[in-house]
């Protein structure tokens, strides 16, 4: 319970830094720039899977690798698995979680939808640098149509 609310505190102060560096920084856009957010999520996710894998064997294939996303990875971070994974057997997926832990302490208005990039940012990156760590390349983003709920979609660089 301790690690939950440390972790939760954590991400906020990582947002809240990305943002104050923003309007310090500030051009005039109305964007904040989360790249710095992302490269912290990549830089973790690497290291995590580079643990949580150690002692298993090599993953059969990209779907396998998907699936130790979804189950182990994600409840090593979220104490829950994804939700639902889809694919479209051509290097595309698209993981769902229904109550994601960054966006539950939000109402479920509209008016909050535009913040919701700010606390997906992490995650995309965690999800991209696990993967890299194993071997794949790929592009992550996010999705969010409706609070808490929350679609990572993962395109896979083939070379």
């Amino acid at each position: 319970m301790a690690d939950d609310i440390i972790f939760e505190l954590l991400h906020s102060e990582i947002i809240n830094y990305s943002i104050e560096k923003f309007k310090n920084n500030d051009n005039g856009e109305k964007e904040t720039d989360l790249s710095v957010v992302e490269y912290i999520g990549f830089a973790a996710g690497y290291k995590i899977m580079e643990r949580l894998t150690r002692e298993w064997p090599r993953f059969k294939d990209e779907l396998d690798t998907m699936k130790f996303i979804c189950t182990d990875f994600w409840t090593c971070i979220y104490k829950k698995q994804i939700d639902n994974l889809r694919t479209n057997h051509q290097g595309v997926y698209v993981l769902q979680d229904n109550a994601f832990r960054f966006l539950t302490n939000f109402s479920n208005g509209h008016q909050y939808l535009e913040y919701a990039p700010r606390y997906v940012a992490y995650t995309c990156g965690l999800i991209r640098g696990g993967l890299a760590n194993l071997c794949i390349n790929s592009i992550v983003t996010a999705e969010v149509q409706s609070m808490p709920s929350c679609k990572f979609h993962i395109h896979v660089q083939r070379t």
